[in-house]
């Protein structure tokens, strides 16, 4: 038997890489595609994706499904998560999943109450270069993690971005946006739990001219091990600059017994081990077929897994909490 999705809001380019990931499993159905504001979606792109509704109410009541995947405007996402679990839907969302603490709780309960699903969009779990990382670190090749840096650094990208990043209330943060990756990944990295936020800050860095969207965002936490985590998550870097860039998802991990370099799309990483005169280049990574739609699903059929509901739900928290520090700040 299939397992039925319905799809609503195409605001962001991230929920097609989703749809065509479900599009090809032989064990998922796509059965709706809601788009409620048609002329400023991004389905002009894809001609092969056809809406079959312009109400999400209409469809919920209208559609028999299992699922829904989300992928409007971020501020709109948590109400519309929350209106499908209310009617019982496993719900998958690109991230973020909602820009309030007010959206997350009334998520959370739904779905704890219900029993309920919830999958986020955290493909970099499965980035060869993290997953070897993991596994260094898990095995004590880096003895006690003691300091992270990480750089998220995103092209602006004016002539390309949705315009509803510079819209009152539309965005909610560029910590909730690009720092949520980071948030889900370290403590899935190093097993170590966030202990404390010291700092967080999200600023206009750039003119762009919109008071609406801090473009540039930094971070100071301390995991449980007294490990200090120093990130930068902007929208400064260079538009002429080709894919892959060399600021974006790069990390810095140093432990008492070396230190670990690696950028994701880089397929290697550079191991400096105390004791060793040369650095040790680790490529040649093996591919994996860990993603979090597999996550999501195996979720739903109670099975054991790292990137579930409940991780999901604290990731999303500890982002908005950020957010909240950060946009607070004097």
């Amino acid at each position: 038997m299939r397992l039925k999705i319905a799809f609503v809001g195409f605001r962001h380019s991230h929920i097609f890489s989703l749809y065509d990931m479900v599009s090809k499993r032989d064990d998922l159905e796509i059965v709706g595609v809601c788009e409620e504001d048609v002329e400023k979606s991004l389905l002009s792109m894809r001609s092969d994706i056809k809406i079959t509704d312009t109400d999400f109410d209409k469809m919920l009541s209208r559609v028999e499904c299992d699922a829904v995947a989300i992928g409007d405007y971020y501020s709109k996402r948590g109400s519309l998560a929350i209106k499908a679990l209310k009617v019982n839907k496993h719900i998958i969302v690109d991230k973020p999943l909602c820009t309030s603490l007010a959206e997350w709780q009334e998520i959370n309960e739904l779905a704890t109450s219900k029993n309920l699903k919830v999958g986020c969009m955290f493909e970099l779990r499965g980035a060869a270069e993290i997953l070897k990382a993991r596994d260094l670190i898990l095995n004590n090749q880096l003895g006690k993690i003691v300091q992270i840096q990480f750089s998220a650094q995103h092209a602006i990208l004016l002539n390309s971005r949705p315009q509803w990043y510079f819209e009152q209330g539309k965005h909610g943060g560029t910590i909730n946006d690009i720092g949520s990756h980071a948030i889900d990944i370290i403590p899935w990295m190093t097993n170590l739990e966030y202990k404390k936020t010291i700092a967080a800050r999200n600023w206009h860095a750039l003119g762009l001219g919109s008071e609406y969207f801090r473009d540039a965002a930094q971070i100071m936490l301390e995991l449980s091990n007294g490990c200090g985590v120093l990130g930068d998550m902007s929208y400064s870097a260079t538009d002429s600059l080709k894919s892959p860039l060399p600021t974006y998802w790069r990390f810095t991990i140093w432990g008492t017994s070396g230190m670990l370099e690696f950028r994701v799309g880089d397929n290697k990483l550079y191991f400096y081990k105390n004791g060793n005169e040369k650095v040790e280049v680790i490529d040649n990574l093996p591919g994996t077929d860990m993603d979090y739609l597999n996550s999501f699903l195996r979720d739903i059929n109670a099975q054991k897994v790292d990137l579930n509901t409940d991780v999901v739900l604290e990731s999303a928290k500890k982002t908005l909490e950020l957010q909240y520090f950060a946009d607070n700040q004097r």
